[in-house]
């Protein structure tokens, strides 16, 4: 994290920049300027000192005088900064040179003065033609008719070349001062700058402490800001203030500490009502929703029961009348219990391979009556695709999404489909023709018991619990859920799943082709259950499917049909029993007389989570009222079956 400057730093920022500005650009300024004189100078000079050279030679190149060249070569070489003296004739011949030859160049002859620089060796070359003095002679006898000639004739060149090395020595020196005067006043205005912010700096550094610890409530230092010895501050006005301002806050905190206190209490003591009121609606909705699955528990067994019977056709009317009646119920009352299931996180996940086609199939004979009955068509389509995930939960999101694509499709149909994408995943897609759902309540629809359009609570519409069902479940599991939905064209569901590669092995292929039993006939049932009129429906039901009955009110008469002889093929017992006996307890004790673990069931009224997990850790399928026959049914035969799997298993191991 950037640490921010103090406001010491910043003062001397404020004081120092600018002076580090001025004096930088006047430095630069300077020195441009005096570099540019001492270039001037060195240019001057040499020019000069070629064309001295120039003017001494004439004579020894109109005469062909090379020793006289030579000895003016190597006078020019005495010059400062020369470091090659060349003298050429006409025809480009060097007569005469001086100096170092592997600073000398070779250049063309030229009637103009020319010059040059070598930057790679720090070398400068002047070239100046020489040319013959023209002096004015009185001749009496020269023909006044005779034009001179419009130029000299070039009799050589002279070639010098000048190093810059003095003069960058020069530079050099010079600028290594200026910076050294501009480092000196830079630390002279740095220290005038610190000795004269002292007098602010301070004041305003005690202050802001001051206000630190007032922030962190320390009153008391503010009584430091009445010291005598901070009394000629000239921030004096501004600590005064301050010490007014954190004594008016000392006196509020006090008063807000006060009023905290109060309404602390008070706020406590509303709590206490509160939780005591929600202890006694809990224990009040707990009874209640016992007390209400009760009897619907047993009007849905009488009413089965009742179905199977023979009757006029006014009579099956009214009696398909009330069995539609008691399945609104039953699903208003399952479907709150899954939403307390979920929200108590009492719904244990089991994630493992499975076909979708298995699912499919129960998916198809589960609601092709209730499309057909809309006039609409199901398609299932087939697939032969796994999937990794709980296979009970995966089912029960597809009833919900297919339910309700009937439930709000006129015409048309709803399709269910499997498909394989190249990222590894199933998705799972529930299409529809129905009424689609307007933008401005695609969020709001996975909200519980809210409905588009249902304004009377019309119970052919459901409950609104459906899709909050489907999203909570789809949460647990951890698979995304989308939704795509267009006003008067339908609906798409998609659920994402990972993809696993199906098993294809002999036991699975004999396990296909194993026959399921059909029925539960002339199989013993013990039933436990202390309401009469929920045990007398239930016994009516078991008998009507065939099943031989014996009923008990408690442990005590449970006990007693063991006593008598009775050995049950499987045991349903209610979990809360008389004398203070539970079904746990009862189907432990029954089978330990039994000397075997004979198949058992529960039904409870109860929808506390804590009564599922102990039910799930003692390996029993709990039932919660109402029960529906055909979910009872199934049961039976699959604990039944697995009964006579594990006899089977026994046998082959003792043969």
């Amino acid at each position: 994290m950037k640490k921010t400057l103090d406001i010491r730093s910043r003062m001397l920022l404020a004081a120092l920049l600018p002076l580090a500005l001025i004096s930088t650009l006047l430095a630069t300024v300077f020195l441009l300027a005096r570099f540019g004189d001492m270039q001037a100078a060195y240019d001057q000079r040499n020019r000069a000192v070629v064309r001295q050279a120039s003017v001494a030679s004439e004579y020894g190149l109109f005469s062909g005088n090379v020793p006289q060249l030579q000895a003016l070569a190597v006078g020019a070489l005495q010059e400062t900064d020369v470091r090659w003296v060349g003298i050429l004739n006409v025809k480009g011949q060097l007569l005469a040179s001086a100096g170092q030859a592997d600073q000398a160049f070779s250049l063309p002859m030229s009637g103009l003065e020319m010059q040059g620089f070598a930057p790679d060796r720090r070398l400068d070359w002047l070239a100046q033609p020489v040319f013959p003095s023209t002096v004015a002679i009185d001749d009496l006898f020269e023909n006044s008719g005779v034009q001179k000639s419009p130029s000299p004739v070039q009799l050589g060149q002279v070639v010098m070349v000048f190093s810059r090395q003095s003069v960058d020595t020069r530079k050099h020196d010079l600028l290594l001062s200026g910076g050294v005067i501009g480092a000196l006043s830079l630390l002279f205005g740095m220290a005038l700058a610190v000795v004269l912010s002292r007098g602010v700096i301070r004041p305003i550094t005690r202050i802001t402490h001051l206000v630190e610890r007032i922030g962190q409530g320390d009153f008391a230092a503010v009584d430091k800001l009445c010291d005598p010895a901070f009394a000629h501050d000239p921030l004096q006005d501004l600590q005064r203030h301050i010490h007014l301002m954190a004594k008016r806050l000392s006196e509020a905190r006090v008063e807000l500490e006060q009023q905290i206190e109060l309404a602390t209490q008070a706020l406590r003591e509303k709590k206490d009502e509160a939780e005591q009121a929600n202890v006694a609606k809990s224990r009040f909705l707990a009874a209640a929703s016992h007390d209400l699955r009760q009897p619907t528990h047993a009007l849905g067994l009488f009413v089965s029961r009742l179905a199977q019977l023979p009757h006029d056709r006014q009579t099956g009317e009214l009696i398909g009348n009330l069995d539609a009646s008691v399945r609104a119920m039953q699903n208003l009352l399952d479907g709150l219990l899954d939403i307390s299931r979920l929200e108590a996180g009492a719904v244990q996940v089991d994630k493992r391979p499975f076909a979708l086609s298995g699912l499919f199939d129960q998916l198809q004979q589960a609601l092709s009556a209730e499309a057909a009955d809309k006039g609409l068509r199901l398609r299932v389509r087939p697939t032969p695709l796994w999937v990794k995930s709980d296979a009970t939960l995966i089912y029960r999101v597809l009833l919900n999404l297919v339910g309700n694509a009937l439930r709000y499709t006129e015409r048309g149909g709803v399709l269910v489909a499997a498909r394989q994408r190249a990222s590894g995943r199933v998705e799972l897609q529930v299409w529809d023709s129905g009424i689609g759902i307007a933008p401005e309540h695609q969020q709001a629809v996975f909200a519980e018991f809210y409905q588009v359009g249902n304004a009377a609570r019309d119970r052919t519409k459901g409950l609104g619990l459906g899709l909050n069902i489907v999203q909570r479940t789809a949460n647990l599991l951890g698979h995304p859920l989308k939704m795509l939905s267009l006003p008067g064209k339908g609906t798409r569901f998609t659920l994402s799943l990972p993809s696993v590669a199906g098993p294809r092995t002999l036991e699975e292929e004999v396990s296909k082709d194993k026959v399921v039993p059909d029925d539960v006939r002339d199989r013993c049932a013990l039933v436990v259950e202390d309401d009469a009129l929920a045990r007398s429906a239930l016994v009516g039901l078991l008998v009507s499917w065939g099943m031989r009955v014996a009923q008990a009110r408690g442990a005590s008469d449970a006990i007693e049909c063991l006593a008598q002889g009775l050995v049950p093929d499987v045991i349903v017992s209610d979990y809360r029993l008389q004398e203070g006996h539970n079904g746990m307890q009862l189907v432990q004790g029954l089978r330990q007389r039994l000397g075997t673990a004979t198949p058992a069931c529960l039904m409870s009224g109860d929808t506390d989570p804590g009564l599922i997990q102990a039910a799930q850790a003692a390996g029993l399928t709990l039932l919660h009222k109402p029960v529906r026959p055909a979910k009872l049914r199934s049961l039976l035969r699959h604990l039944l079956m697995e009964q006579a799997d594990q006899r089977e298993v026994t046998g082959a191991d003792l043969s």
